[in-house]
């Protein structure tokens, strides 16, 4: 059941009503476009359709007084000679009348009165074109000139019915309509997609947020808590100096591991919005990967876990040596954590004209086959009973299961590639390899791995 409070039910279906509105502007705006187009074409089809009813109408007329040149020439002032003309040319969807100047018939049979005003009207001015509107809403479309004939004055006039050119209109209508519709259908289904493909990114980012605050106030009320305990227990009732020590001991050890997870948390925030600031110098990664091992070892004697320093040569890349010694400290971390007392990790660093690669592997416990898929996942920390009695103290089950993804961030802002590889009981190797100083850093995809 769906509350106003249920957040994640909600947002669907507030990502399927920006869908609509997305579709509906891509819709509503090819809509708009195909108006302004339809209101264009049919202006401009309108006025051809127009000068080519006028000009066959000229065309009507022209061949009228031809003929009835031809025919006075022949027959010389008869009228019912040239009267003749009018019945023998035949054109389709043309009327033709043959006036004088009064507009009297020359043509067999009485022609109405406003063909005979169109006729006084051509006389006098030479040539008129002109629409007369009947009865029956009809429009006809007229085109009168005079002419001389062996001296002799006339009038041809040329009759058409415009229905000709609302027929063309209702046709071209019906086209056009239909093409619209079947783009309308086509623009809404494409929008649909596009509005999805638009919001997916944003759909998954959320998703994203919300398991990482999820997983984040999950990390942080462990140590919370046990504060908060601790600091209770202690304020109960008076007790020894040395319960005092050890309690604030204890805050203090819960304090630091609430330390290193908000740092990493706000490291991979900032990763996530491109605020952390990445140095490209050129820097010696054998360098780098020493000066992490030493410092590895201290933790190292603590659990009497051996670092040795395998074969190093010297690899030049380009990077930000605070983020790579970074990423050098993880692994190392990673692999003394999870390695059991007298134990031992190697740590080297090989380079070829193209890569360098840094190569970390341990006598641990290894990665199972169903957790390799995940181990790059932010939190995952795999499962806690396989870390139970590796060591004297509680850190291999302490992490907050970031620094992997730190890893695979570093690798790649420096265009370079992690793998893992391991075994169950036989260790684990992780091998990174950067692109060498002077070659492109071109972003590669990482291979899906594991982490711990």
């Amino acid at each position: 059941m769906t509350t106003n409070g249920d957040r994640p039910a909600t947002l669907p279906h507030a990502l399927g009503r920006l869908r609509l509105r997305l579709t509906a502007w891509y819709v509503g705006t090819f809509f708009a476009i195909l108006t302004l187009l339809g209101i264009g074409m049919f202006a401009t089809i309108t006025k051809r359709f127009d000068r080519d009813l006028n000009a066959s109408l000229v065309v009507a007329s022209h061949e009228l007084t031809q003929l009835v040149s031809t025919r006075a020439r022949h027959m010389g002032q008869r009228r019912d000679g040239v009267a003749d003309a009018v019945d023998d040319l035949r054109i389709p969807d043309r009327t033709l009348f043959l006036t004088d100047t009064a507009g009297v018939a020359v043509s067999r049979g009485p022609i109405e009165p406003w063909v005979q005003q169109i006729a006084r009207a051509a006389w006098a001015r030479g040539a008129l074109d002109t629409s007369h509107a009947m009865a029956n809403d009809r429009v006809l479309r007229v085109h009168a000139e005079r002419f001389l004939a062996t001296g002799s004055p006339f009038v041809a006039i040329a009759v058409a019915d415009e229905i000709e050119v609302e027929d063309r209109y209702a046709s071209l209508i019906a086209a056009f309509g239909a093409a619209a519709l079947a783009s309308l259908v086509l623009v809404a289904a494409g929008g649909w997609f596009l509005a999805r493909q638009s919001t997916d990114p944003v759909e998954r980012a959320i998703v994203h947020m919300r398991r990482f605050m999820a997983d984040a106030a999950h990390e942080l009320r462990t140590p919370l808590t046990v504060v908060r305990s601790r600091a209770e227990i202690a304020l109960q009732r008076p007790r020894d100096p040395g319960d005092y020590v050890q309690a604030l001991r204890a805050i203090e050890r819960e304090s630091t591991r609430l330390g290193r997870i908000v740092e990493d948390l706000l490291m991979l925030a900032r990763a996530d919005t491109g605020e952390r600031p990445i140095e490209h110098q050129r820097i010696f990664l054998d360098d780098v990967t020493l000066d992490a091992a030493e410092a590895a070892r201290a933790i190292a004697d603590r659990k009497a876990v051996r670092v040795e320093v395998d074969s190093f040569e010297e690899a030049p890349v380009v990077g930000d040596p605070d983020l790579l010694r970074q990423l050098v400290m993880i692994l190392l971390d990673n692999a003394v954590k999870f390695t059991p007392v007298n134990g031992v990790v190697h740590v080297g660093v090989k380079a070829t004209p193209f890569a360098a690669t840094l190569t970390v592997s341990d006598t641990g416990i290894g990665i199972t086959g169903d957790q390799l898929p995940h181990v790059f996942e932010r939190f995952y920390r795999g499962d806690p009973s396989r870390t139970r009695g590796l060591s004297r103290d509680t850190s291999a089950s302490e992490g907050a299961g970031l620094g992997l993804a730190i890893a695979q961030w570093i690798c790649d802002e420096h265009g370079g590639t992690i793998r893992i590889d391991s075994q169950p009981g036989e260790g684990t190797v992780v091998v990174v390899e950067l692109p060498a100083a002077g070659q492109a850093q071109n972003p590669v995809m990482f291979q899906t791995g594991s982490r711990r």
